[in-house]
C-alpha cells in the first residue's frame, strides 16, 4: 500500500499516555483527525492505541476480551466502512514477544509469547497479572494478523504492528495526582522519585523501554513508510535496570534518592533485549536517552509541583 502522508487520521484511545502523543505528532505534520463504523468513514489511516493495561485483573477475559474485540472491531470497520483507509497501524507490545528465560536473550520479530497464552489457558484467574496482560497483548495482535490473513482477498489497507517495551516520558494527558499516573510511569515515580524500592530490586530488576515521543513519532513513521506495510516491529531504545534511572534523576536533583550507591551499570547482566535492524531499516526512528527523559520527566514533575523545586 502506498504511504500516507497528509488526509484524516483516525487515533482510537486519544485520551491515553500513549495516543495523546500520537495526536500531537500527527497534528504538528499537518494530519487532521478523527475522534468505529462511522469514525472509519473518509479517513485515510488509522492509529489503534486503545487496550487496557493494568495488573488487577481477576478473571484474565477482563483484560483479553476488549483487546481482541477492540483491535478485530476497528479491522472489521475499516473493511466494511472505511473506503479510503489505506493502512491501520496497531500498538502491540513486546509483551506479545519476550518470553522469560533464565538466560539473558535478545528477542526479535519472529518470537512470540506463547507461554503466558498456555498459562492463562490452564491457570484462568490464577495466573500471575504479567500473564494475563501479556497474553491479552499475544492473542489481540494475533487475531490481527489473522483477520489480515482472511480477509486478504478483499483488504484495501495494510497492517503495521508497533512492538513497544516499557513506556516512559513526559505526560501530555490530564493528571492532577502523581498517584494516578498510568501504570508505566506511576512504576517510574515510585521507584525513582519516591524511592519506595530496596537496593537489590534497583540493581537487578529491568527491561527495555522507549520513550513515549519516540513510540509516537514511530505511529507517524509507521503510516509514512510505504515499505512499512506488512511487518510487525519492535521499537526500543535499549535496556535498564531502576538503578539506571536512580542515577539519571539523582545527578539532576540530589535531593531526589541515590538508591543504589554501590551499583555498577558495566557489571548489570539485562535478562532482556530486542534486535531494533528492522525498525532502523524500516522506520530510521532515532531514539532519546535515559538522562534526556528523566531531565524532562522530572521537570514536568517540578512544574507540576510534585518535586519540590
Amino acid at each position: 500500500m502506498p504511504a500516507v502522508n497528509s488526509g484524516k487520521i483516525l487515533v482510537s484511545g486519544a485520551n491515553g499516555y500513549i495516543a495523546v502523543w500520537v495526536v500531537k505528532k500527527l497534528l504538528e505534520q499537518g494530519y487532521s483527525e478523527g475522534a468505529f463504523d462511522e469514525a472509519v468513514k473518509d479517513v485515510d489511516a488509522i492509529e489503534h492505541t486503545a487496550s487496557p493495561f493494568h495488573l488487577r485483573a481477576n478473571d484474565p477475559a477482563e483484560l483479553i476480551a476488549p483487546a481482541v474485540a477492540g483491535t478485530g472491531g476497528i479491522l472489521q470497520s475499516a473493511l466494511k466502512y472505511g473506503t479510503s483507509v489505506k493502512r491501520v497501524v496497531v500498538t502491540s507490545s513486546c509483551a506479545a514477544v519476550l518470553t522469560a528465560d533464565p538466560n539473558p536473550r535478545v528477542f526479535t520479530e519472529d518470537d512470540w509469547n506463547e507461554l503466558s497464552v498456555k498459562e492463562v489457558e490452564t491457570k484462568g484467574s490464577e495466573a500471575s497479572a504479567f500473564d494475563k496482560y501479556r497474553a491479552s497483548k499475544t492473542l489481540a495482535e494475533r487475531a490481527a494478523w489473522a483477520f489480515m490473513k482472511l480477509n486478504a482477498d478483499k483488504l484495501h489497507f495494510d497492517l503495521v504492528v508497533l512492538n513497544p517495551p516499557f513506556v516512559f516520558g513526559p505526560t501530555l494527558h490530564e493528571v492532577d495526582d502523581p498517584e494516578k499516573l498510568n501504570s508505566s510511569m506511576h512504576d517510574w515515580w515510585s521507584s525513582v522519585v519516591k524511592g519506595r524500592r530496596d537496593n537489590i530490586f534497583l540493581a537487578t530488576i529491568g527491561s527495555a523501554w522507549i520513550d513515549v515521543r519516540d513510540l509516537a513519532q514511530a505511529h507517524v513513521l509507521g503510516i509514512q513508510k510505504e515499505n512499512a506495510g506488512g511487518n510487525r516491529i519492535i521499537v526500543s531504545a535499549g535496556p535498564w535496570k531502576w538503578q539506571d534511572w536512580v542515577n539519571a534523576a539523582h545527578d539532576i536533583d540530589s535531593a531526589l534518592p541515590a538508591g543504589n550507591t554501590s551499583y555498577d551499570p558495566s557489571k548489570a547482566v539485562h535478562q532482556i533485549n530486542y534486535d531494533v535492524s528492522k525498525a532502523d531499516k524500516l522506520l530510521g526512528l532515532k531514539y532519546i536517552g535515559v538522562k534526556e527523559s528523566t531531565k524532562d520527566m522530572i521537570a514536568q514533575f517540578k512544574e507540576e509541583g510534585w518535586i519540590a523545586t
